[in-house]
């Protein structure tokens, strides 16, 4: 009597993004191609599961549809006020079943929106989050009971005035006007009046992902230390510091909401405050979010194997980006983790941090192209070169398999 085959080896594949080269999709794809190219190699039927992810940010849109979230588009206004089309994710919770929409801060307000996908000095003080708060209008029209806010990639330090201001409030100066867009513009704030917020928000939960613990002012600030990155100069940090600061002194005595110290309050630009004091939001760790958003947990049952990765793995990885919030679930359940990267720079006392969590193995494209412009050109064919090598050994150890012998290798 012949023996029934096998059954296939369950496998996750839970990369974030290749920044510059792929997205989180398409390396999960390049991956699996490897690992199936592995898998042939020694008579191995695998089954793939697939969950790109991303730490919280830019991506995790994507990610909710990878993960069976249907994608809708709308048009929002810009961060400089032009109009752009944008995507939000509508589905179902895998974990408890609510009806949930994604939105990026970056798809309506993001820094690639700006001209040259770069900000200036003037930029920097103009820019607003508008578009983020239409985003959040569109995802409530969806008739959704929760909405997930990914924020980064801001072109904006206006606090989220700009995001709720789409939603009703109003940010007034000395004379009862509305003040124009921008952070500067915050500068003559005096109060502000949410008597006009969406009435839909009091029936949604919202939650933000963000994996900063800055607050809102001050040198550990949104402006301080993000300003720059946005194009500001000395001079325009001290101009959007100071209309942060007036923002939070009306926040406090307006809405009656303190957070210009609350860690993660200068998320993106200082939206995460903004989202605390007047959406009613909470801020959990991204990559967290994104593994119960994907339903990661789910498609560990049974796994033996999990490979994830990013572009650039280094030390701030460690602090909880999304491939060692990945390890760490997979540690949970005692699957162990291959990390694939385009390149690595963790010292010995990382790697053993990463040997702790159930890394057995950690590999660059960079061990395969040293000249890096070559290696982010090339990368999904590099990716899936390298998945397939690193892969072959450790499946057929996995299922007491004899990798073939070099004659062998020649003649398959």
């Amino acid at each position: 009597m012949t023996a029934p085959p096998p059954s296939p080896l369950p496998v996750v594949i839970a990369p974030d993004k290749f920044k510059g080269s792929l997205s989180a999709t398409e390396a999960a794809e390049a991956i699996a191609a490897g690992a199936r190219d592995a898998a042939g190699r020694i008579g191995l039927a695998l089954d793939l599961r697939l969950r790109p992810v991303a730490d919280g940010g830019e991506g995790i849109v994507a990610a909710a549809a990878a993960a069976g979230y249907t994608l809708r588009t709308v048009t929002v206004t810009g961060p400089l006020g032009a109009p752009t089309q944008a995507q939000l994710a509508v589905g179902t919770d895998p974990v408890d079943g609510t009806p949930t929409a994604v939105v990026e801060l970056a798809a309506g307000s993001g820094l690639a929106l700006l001209p040259g996908g770069h900000g200036d000095p003037s930029s920097a003080l103009r820019a607003s989050t508008y578009g983020t708060g239409e985003l959040l209008r569109a995802a409530l029209d969806q008739g959704v009971r929760r909405i997930v806010l990914g924020l980064g990639g801001s072109a904006a330090t206006d606090g989220g005035s700009g995001m709720a201001a789409a939603l009703g409030a109003r940010f007034l100066d000395v004379d009862g006007h509305e003040l124009p867009p921008g952070g500067a513009a915050l500068g003559a704030l005096v109060r502000v009046d949410v008597g006009g917020l969406d009435a839909r928000l009091a029936d949604v939960e919202i939650v933000v992902a963000s994996d900063v613990d800055n607050p809102l002012t001050g040198p550990r600030g949104a402006a301080a230390v993000f300003g720059p990155q946005k194009g500001a100069g000395t001079t325009e940090v001290g101009i959007l510091d100071e209309g942060l600061r007036r923002l939070a002194d009306a926040l406090r005595r307006d809405v009656g909401a303190d957070v210009e110290t609350t860690p993660g309050a200068g998320a993106a630009g200082g939206a995460g405050a903004g989202a605390l004091a007047l959406l009613g939001a909470r801020l959990v760790p991204g990559i967290d979010l994104v593994l119960d958003l994907v339903g990661f947990d789910g498609a560990l049952d049974g796994a033996r194997l999990v490979v994830t990765g990013e572009g650039s793995l280094d030390e701030q990885s460690l602090g909880g980006k999304a491939p060692v919030g990945v390890a760490r679930r997979a540690a949970g359940r005692g699957v162990p983790v291959v990390m694939l990267a385009g390149r690595i720079d963790v010292d010995d006392a990382g790697r053993s941090v990463l040997a702790d969590m159930g890394v057995v193995g950690l590999h660059a494209l960079t061990d395969i192209e040293p000249d890096v412009s070559r290696a982010q050109r090339g990368a999904r064919s590099l990716l899936r070169d390298m998945a397939g090598r690193v892969l072959r050994p450790l499946l057929a150890d996995l299922t007491h398999v004899r990798p073939p012998t070099p004659h062998e290798e020649q003649l398959i």
